[in-house]
């Protein structure tokens, strides 16, 4: 039972930060908000991605460049052009590791104001740290696992930022229904979704990007738009659009 609750615990909290600061707030500026709540969703994100933290910055141009190319041989993650997701994936770290490390500069289309946090930055990729992590994860399934096979599940623990990503990059470009002609191969991956907390809606959100709520159906339904909505009637966020 402890495993359980860590486990969804860990995926759901580390999949809420991706889509709510590192997707809509990093790369779509949906909404904004003060220099606390973006320090303390910075260092959420940190806590809960853990040894796969993803640098909001290089997120955020590596998306900007998804949707600018769509499925396309300059999109980072289009499915359309690997044999498997693990080819992706591998291509999509090395482009990712290029705007972390500063060794490449985005097209200007691409540059912005995008949030930092350089002492957090440098601790979180560092691979003591990232290590650390991972053996916390290792420790505490050892001492709380009923049974020796559920260590299985810990490589999704070490890689859950980058897990989730692959799983939305395929997915959502392969697998589904499409409400709009996007020109791309963006689908609607319902019920996969439910998993995914909106992410996998990517033929409504490549319709309109900048829209907070992936749902575009009476029957569709974005799990994060609530909460959206929550922190923006608590004024934690402003939403820049109330659909």
């Amino acid at each position: 039972m402890y495993i359980l609750f860590f486990f969804l615990g860990h995926w759901f909290l580390s999949l809420f930060c991706q889509t709510f600061f590192l997707h809509r707030y990093a790369s779509h500026k949906m909404f904004t908000m003060n220099r606390f709540w973006e320090r303390f969703f910075y260092f959420l994100t940190f806590l809960t991605q853990g040894s796969s933290f993803l640098n909001p910055r290089a997120y955020a141009i590596m998306h900007k460049m998804h949707h600018a190319y769509s499925d396309t041989e300059k999109d980072p993650h289009s499915p359309h052009f690997f044999k498997d997701v693990w080819q992706m994936t591998i291509h999509t770290k090395d482009i990712y590791l290029d705007y972390v490390t500063f060794n490449k500069q985005p097209e200007k289309a691409f540059q912005g104001n995008y949030p930092e946090w350089k002492t957090l930055d440098a601790f979180s990729d560092n691979w003591i740290v990232r290590v650390s992590f991972g053996v916390l994860y290792f420790i505490f399934y050892l001492y709380f696992a009923p049974t020796y096979w559920l260590l299985l599940l810990l490589p999704i623990h070490f890689f859950m930022g980058p897990f989730h990503g692959a799983i939305v990059n395929w997915c959502g470009h392969k697998y589904g229904y499409s409400n709009f002609d996007n020109k791309d191969h963006s689908k609607n991956s319902l019920p996969i979704d439910l998993l995914l907390m909106g992410e996998l809606m990517q033929n409504n959100h490549h319709k309109s990007p900048n829209s907070s709520n992936f749902a575009r159906r009476w029957w569709e339904f974005d799990p994060t738009y609530p909460m959206i909505r929550f922190l923006h009637a608590v004024r934690i966020i402003k939403l820049r659009k109330i659909i």
